[in-house]
Parts: structure tokens; C-alpha cells; sequence
């Protein structure tokens, strides 16, 4: 196994307020943006779209400022009209099947995985994304704090993938996909990578990452020669896929996926 040495581990808009507001018990102060990425409600972006678009009240009063300050809980705050109310962080363990795209909505009409997930689940947001031809292990959760770290290129919290590639990938490639090839201003590379099985027609390896770089993999192989056709993660960080089936899931309690988290990163 070939690996480099780990790293360390319609109403006027209200006016925007310069300050935080005034404690409130134990109101937390948090912008309104913010405040519907706490709550697992929408992406940080996603969340100032809806707000720019009038569609968020704290008080009643229209708010078109993403970075209006609330005092949370104690002002109330809705969205279409609806509360906002502060629930139970859920975690999940998802197989995501070959074909889906990672995101609530596709512009291109495309399926995503909230279609096949059960409806109480789009107040998740996924932790970082596999791309519509890559299968296999992806969280989601309403807790902001776990994603960030998760996903934080500084903890270097690895994902394990399964990769099926055209050609037979030599030592010397293999190397080189530890060593890092510059892509579009990035630098690609493997944390670790063992050949599981090789001959002329195709490649089976097990590959880790430790950052969460777009098509990675993909890229990565594509510039050294090989074409990827199959792609699986069956692990990202303590979390493994198992036995989960593509297209089940299971649901892990919050305070389980932080003691794993805490007992440190494999």
C-alpha cells in the first residue's frame, strides 16, 4: 500500500444591525442566514437566496438581509409564513445510487437523492457531495458543527473509495497519484492507494482522500491515463457503508456519530 505520512490532524426591509441584539435568556445571537443553516433548513447560500426573495419574517416584520441579526430562541422567525423551530440534530447513513445528483433541486431537471428519500428529509443537508455517476457512502444532517468539521480540508478527515479504472495502472502511476498532478490551479493527489487486482483491460484499487476536491478521482486518473468507470465511497472518516443497500439508509443518534468523531479519525 503506497501512502504519504499523515498531516496534522414587500414591506421596507428592516435596517441592519450593527451590533448583535440585547441577550434574550439564552438566546443565541446568530445572523438569519446563518440561523437557517443551524437549523439544517437550507444551505447558507440556498438560505440568503430565500431571504433576498422576502420570503423570511422575524417578527413579523419582512426581512431582506441575510445578515440581519436574530436572537435565537426567542424572536420568532418563519419561512413562507412558517415557524421555525428548533429540533433534534439527526445524522443519517445514506447508500447513494449511481444516477442521482447531491442537491435538493436540479436546474437541469435531473433526479436528486431527495427523491428517493423519505420527505421529512429535506431539511438535511449532505456533507459534502458524490457526483451522479459515483455510488456508495453519503452523510446528512441537520448539525452544522459535524458537517463543518467533516468537511474542513484542515482536518483531513479521510474518505475511502473503491475505483475501477481502464488499463493496467503500473507502480510507477500509482506513485504518481500519491505524488499529485496539478489540475486547473489544484493540486490532485491520493493519500493512499493500494491495487487490489490489475491486468491490460482494467484496475480495481482502493484510494483515500483527504480533501474534498470536485471529481478528484476522476481528474486525477483522466490526467495520468486511465479513465474511471466505476467509483464507490464506502467510507468518510469513523463511518463505514457496510451492508447498507444502495438506495437504503439508517439512521445513527447524534450523540453516537459524535463519540465516534471523538474517539478519533481512522
Amino acid at each position: 500500500m503506497l501512502g504519504k505520512k499523515p498531516g496534522k490532524r414587500r414591506a421596507a426591509p428592516l435596517a441592519v444591525r450593527q451590533k448583535p441584539p440585547a441577550d434574550q435568556g439564552n438566546a443565541q445571537r446568530v445572523t438569519l442566514d446563518r440561523l437557517l443553516s443551524k437549523l439544517g433548513i437550507a444551505s447558507r447560500s440556498r438560505a440568503q437566496a430565500w431571504i433576498k426573495a422576502g420570503r423570511v419574517r422575524i417578527n413579523q416584520r419582512l426581512v431582506r438581509r441575510p445578515e440581519t441579526w436574530v436572537a435565537w430562541p426567542g424572536d420568532v422567525v418563519t419561512l413562507d409564513e412558517h415557524p421555525l423551530q428548533e429540533g433534534t440534530p439527526r445524522f443519517i447513513l445514506f447508500h447513494k445510487p449511481k444516477g442521482l445528483v447531491t442537491t435538493h433541486a436540479d436546474e437541469k431537471g435531473r433526479r436528486t437523492i431527495f427523491d428517493v428519500l423519505p420527505p421529512e428529509f429535506t431539511r438535511l443537508h449532505a456533507v459534502g457531495r458524490l457526483d451522479q455517476a459515483t455510488s456508495g457512502l453519503l452523510l446528512l444532517t441537520s448539525d452544522t458543527a459535524i458537517s463543518s468539521f467533516l468537511t474542513d480540508p484542515k482536518q483531513r478527515v479521510p474518505r475511502r473509495y473503491l475505483v475501477t479504472v481502464r488499463g493496467e495502472v503500473t507502480d510507477e502511476t500509482a506513485q504518481a497519484a500519491i505524488d499529485g498532478h496539478d489540475d486547473q490551479g489544484e493540486r490532485l493527489h491520493c493519500a493512499m492507494l493500494e491495487i487490489q487486482k490489475r491486468s491490460g483491460r482494467e484496475s480495481h484499487m482502493s484510494v483515500t482522500l483527504t480533501e474534498g476536491k470536485n471529481r478528484e478521482i476522476r481528474r486525477l486518473f483522466k490526467a495520468l491515463g486511465h479513465e474511471v468507470t466505476r467509483l464507490r465511497r464506502i467510507q468518510y472518516g469513523p463511518f463505514a457503508l457496510g451492508a447498507l443497500q444502495p438506495g437504503a439508509w439508517r439512521e445513527l443518534p447524534i450523540a453516537d456519530a459524535k463519540a465516534l468523531i471523538d474517539q478519533g479519525l481512522p
